[in-house]
């Protein structure tokens, strides 16, 4: 057991390095989200403004909660700047067990992750949350005024902001794993219905309920979806599993 220890020791040490750089990293962006935060926050607000005219500030009802919303404002930014260092220091840690053609496929799963992140994010803020906003204060009238909560309102973007980003990874994993011949693509075409009802549950996880919200997530997930089958197509460059590929192989001996 302890020369398995000793063995493990140096790729111990060498993900400890990688973890402290990575958590170092978004304390730091953190930190300057924060002397920042002001000017950020009314970034985020605008789309509600523009959204209500007649609305003129938010309120907060807790002692405490502008505080704890900007910080949690503030780390959200922090961790979405820092999502390319973050991968790059994954990419370092396997590296060297990598041979050159892998190494290559690694640089490109950091250039299109990082560019599907950025996409998904500013496809929410730009596109799908100002119309979420118009809709939701659609409800304003004469008896009903809105009085949007700071800290709620805060979660509310950041949440969808980064349920998309992260949505919009489905094509380039599913182009790796049909690239990989972990799953072929005829799987995705023949299991789409199941996979359809996963995203409306994903994006009701990641919506944390909200029905509008589910849906408004699943239309574009669905869309993704069909995008990385056509993507697996182009560029997936394999369409049957390791596990067909095997089978073959044995039929044909």
């Amino acid at each position: 057991m302890n020369a398995a220890f000793e063995l493990f020791r140096p790729h111990h040490l060498e993900l400890r390095k990688r973890l402290v750089r990575v958590v170092a990293v978004i304390a730091i962006c953190t930190g300057i989200a924060y002397l920042f935060i002001e000017p950020i926050a009314g970034i985020c607000t605008r789309p509600l403004f523009l959204a209500e005219p007649d609305l003129k500030n938010l309120v907060y009802t807790k002692l405490t909660e502008a505080f704890i919303a900007y910080i949690k404002l503030a780390l959200l930014i922090g961790i979405m700047v820092s999502f390319p260092y973050l991968l790059y220091q994954v990419w370092m840690f396997i590296s060297p067990g990598l041979l050159d053609k892998e190494k290559r496929l690694a640089r490109r799963i950091i250039l299109w992750s990082t560019g599907l992140f950025a996409a998904g994010a500013l496809f929410s803020f730009f596109i799908v949350l100002p119309r979420t906003l118009v809709f939701f204060m659609g409800y304003a009238g004469e008896n009903l005024q809105p009085m949007p909560r700071l800290g709620l309102y805060l979660t509310f973007v950041a949440r969808m902001v980064l349920a998309f980003a992260i949505a919009f990874e489905i094509p380039f994993l599913m182009v790796m794993t049909t690239s990989t011949g972990l799953v072929g693509l005829e799987h995705f075409k023949a299991k789409r219905k199941y996979f359809y009802v996963a995203i409306v549950v994903l994006a009701f996880l990641l919506t944390a309920g909200d029905p509008t919200a589910t849906v408004l997530l699943s239309f574009p997930l669905f869309g993704l979806y069909e995008a990385g089958i056509v993507a697996g197509q182009v560029f997936g460059g394999g369409n049957k599993s390791n596990d067909q590929e095997e089978a073959e192989e044995q039929e044909e001996q």
